[in-house]
């Protein structure tokens, strides 16, 4: 007999990645709760935009609505440029200049508890291959999932479908599936609905898209 696959919570943001996330979910799983955390960041209204855009494009029936939960991080990073949309990283920067501190394990606590009110056990995130940053490793999410178990007194597991794809790789297997890509959303300082394409979010995507071969359907301000 055929095993079937759990319902999964997906965390999603309306990038690349948790996009392609949900849409390759929504072919090997029954039922699929995609989550939003907003947390007061500077992009957010252009990223839930571009999001709700994507999850009506691409109308899976296995797509649950998208569920919205507030997790306000101004109090815990303060003047932190994701915030106050200042000192954006640039398209020059290292990768580690973006990192957000602990937010995966922010992200994973909250979708956890969402999850256990929903009966769900998985919940899966867009995490790619190279991703240097520490609440990003397999160990940290089997620590996080056993502690989330034990305080919920519910099974919790974490999982990364994306993790051995790196970006470009991601881009060609998602534009042959016909992902609409051009409705994916990656930049830390919108203008307006549009990306900046000077911010580090705006050149990783460019320089992906290039790398891929595949012709880059953003519209970018610059």
């Amino acid at each position: 007999m055929q095993k079937t696959s759990p319902p999964v919570c997906a965390l999603v943001s309306g990038g690349l990645d948790s996009a392609v996330l949900v849409h390759r979910l929504s072919t090997t799983h029954p039922r699929i709760l995609p989550v939003y955390l907003r947390g007061g960041l500077s992009w957010e209204d252009a990223e839930l935009h571009w999001l709700r855009r994507f999850l009506r494009a691409i109308h899976m029936p296995r797509l649950a609505p998208l569920h919205m939960a507030e997790l306000p991080l101004r109090s815990l990073y303060g003047a932190h440029w994701s915030v106050t949309g200042r000192g954006i990283p640039g398209a020059r920067s290292a990768d580690a200049a973006v990192y957000l501190p602990g937010r995966n394990a922010l992200l994973l606590t909250h979708a956890a508890v969402l999850a256990a009110r929903h009966r769900i056990s998985a919940i899966a995130l867009g995490i790619l291959k190279g991703n240097p940053f520490g609440d990003a490793t397999p160990r940290f999410f089997r620590l996080i999932a056993s502690s989330l178990s034990e305080a919920l007194g519910h099974p919790v597991r974490i999982f990364a479908p994306l993790a051995r794809s790196t970006k470009v790789q991601l881009i060609r297997q998602a534009s042959a599936a016909g992902v609409p890509l051009g409705l994916t959303f990656s930049c830390l300082r919108p203008r307006g609905l549009r990306h900046c394409g000077r911010c580090n979010k705006c050149a990783e995507r460019r320089r992906a898209f290039r790398t891929a071969g595949v012709p880059d359907p953003t519209q970018y301000v610059h």
